[in-house]
Formats: structure tokens, C-alpha cells, sequence
């Protein structure tokens, strides 16, 4: 694998898809023939909703009964009303969550506590639930792209892409030449410090182009702007910046 050319890079992100479709598909078809969709964002979303809860609830047990009423109701298509001109997906399933929870408690007789008020401004993003839910969705989408960045490797012979970001990651300040040491004893090959530093650069602008993928899934439009500002709202920008081309936000689709 060569660098990505900063044209190649900013193209691969324009043309990204965005997981409207397999939304529209779960809710918008017979329940039999949107069942695998269903099933698709449960899967995917369960530990961000799961965490999200948890966060309300302040109670394990409860946190979990609820979540999985939640997550039975996204596979029975309760989540119908998901439509791109109404915003992120992201926002739309936090008010469905939150509407659900206050069903739930309001069925159950459950009392509030004192500090959670679920009548809360769900466009509020200064408030402790809001920000439980958008570190909840920081935290799994970085778990699918490195998941995606390991199963990169995997099924791409000589690449170690997740490999030296895992070992970057786990520690930042090891200098060029202790991590090409980590990675000759991982892999069982030597690695020169010059190398290492090549196959880094690499693995980081793969991952970046990987996060920026997940991201775009759950957004309705995708122009490059609309990337950079989503990427920013869940504070990961800072973590790729320095990969992305100078000008990789400057034009729309």
C-alpha cells in the first residue's frame, strides 16, 4: 500500500455512502424483509445505547431491562420515524431512546431522580445526559474503525496497519526506534525505525479514512464540511487533522 495522495484521500471521503439507506430499508419494508437491517443496527448501536441508559438510569439492572426493551423495539421497527431531513441519525435515536425510557418509567412507575430530568432540551448539548450519549457514539464509533483497521490487516497480507497504531496508541511517547523494535517482535521480522515510521503514517491515514467512513454512516449529507463538523462535535477532528489533506474540506460533493 502507497500514501494516499491528498486528491485520492479527500475523493475516498467524498464519495462516502451513508447508513440512511440500510435506516430506510429497516423501518420502511414488511417486517420480515427488514429484519436483517434491523437486526444490522441493533448490533452496531446496542453498546452506545446500552452505555447511553446506563448513564440515565444510574441503576445496572434497570439500565439493562431498559436497554433491551429498547433493543426489541428497534428489531420490531419502532424506529419508523428515521428521516434524513430531520437531522443525524445520531440525534434521532437519542430522542427515541429518551422517549422510550420515559415511557418505560412512566409504565413502571419508576420515580426521576432528583438531578435526571428526561424533559431535559434533547438539542442541549451542554447537558449531563447529552453528553453521555455523544461519548457513548465517540466511543463505538472508534471501536468499529478499529475493528475495521484490524480485519484490514488480516486479510491484507504484510500489513500492519493496526498492528503499530495499537503499539502507538498504547504508547505515544516510544520513540521511532522502540517501535520498530515492538513491531519486529510482534511480527517476528525486523523493522528498521525509518520503516516504522512509513508503515505509521500509513496505518494512521488508513484508520483516518476509516473513522471518517463510520462517521459518514450516520449523517445524512456528506460533503466534506458536513464530515469536519460532525468529526469535531464528537471530538475526534484533533485525532486525524494532521493526517487530512490541507483543502480536503474546502469543496462540496
Amino acid at each position: 500500500m502507497t500514501d494516499l495522495e491528498p486528491e485520492e484521500f479527500k475523493s475516498r471521503f467524498d464519495a462516502q455512502p451513508t447508513r440512511w439507506s440500510v435506516i430506510q430499508r429497516a423501518h420502511g419494508e414488511s417486517l420480515a424483509g427488514g429484519a436483517e437491517a434491523r437486526q444490522y443496527l441493533v448490533m452496531r448501536y446496542s453498546p452506545a445505547i446500552r452505555r447511553y441508559v446506563r448513564a440515565i438510569t444510574r441503576d445496572e439492572h434497570l439500565a439493562d431491562e431498559i436497554s433491551q426493551d429498547v433493543m426489541v423495539r428497534l428489531l420490531q421497527g419502532d424506529f419508523a420515524g428515521a428521516d434524513p431531513q430531520k437531522g443525524r441519525f445520531r440525534d434521532l435515536l437519542k430522542v427515541a431512546v429518551r422517549n422510550m425510557v420515559r415511557n418505560l418509567w412512566s409504565k413502571q412507575k419508576v420515580r426521576r431522580t432528583v438531578d435526571y430530568d428526561l424533559d431535559l432540551n434533547a438539542d442541549d448539548s451542554n447537558n449531563e445526559t447529552d453528553a453521555a450519549w455523544t461519548e457513548s457514539w465517540r466511543d463505538q464509533v472508534l471501536s468499529l474503525a478499529w475493528s475495521q483497521l484490524e480485519n484490514y490487516q488480516q486479510n491484507h497480507a504484510g500489513s500492519v496497519a493496526y498492528s503499530i497504531l495499537k503499539l502507538r496508541t498504547d504508547d505515544p511517547d516510544c520513540s521511532s526506534e522502540e517501535l520498530a523494535e515492538r513491531l519486529s517482535q510482534e511480527i517476528g521480522k525486523p523493522v528498521r525505525a525509518d520503516q516504522a515510521r512509513q508503515q505509521l503514517r500509513r496505518a494512521r491515514v488508513r484508520f483516518a479514512e476509516l473513522l471518517v467512513a463510520e462517521v459518514a454512516d450516520a449523517i445524512n449529507v456528506t460533503t466534506p464540511e458536513r464530515l469536519e463538523d460532525e468529526l469535531a462535535q464528537l471530538q475526534l477532528l484533533d485525532r486525524i487533522r494532521d493526517v487530512l489533506p490541507a483543502d480536503w474540506s474546502s469543496n462540496s460533493n
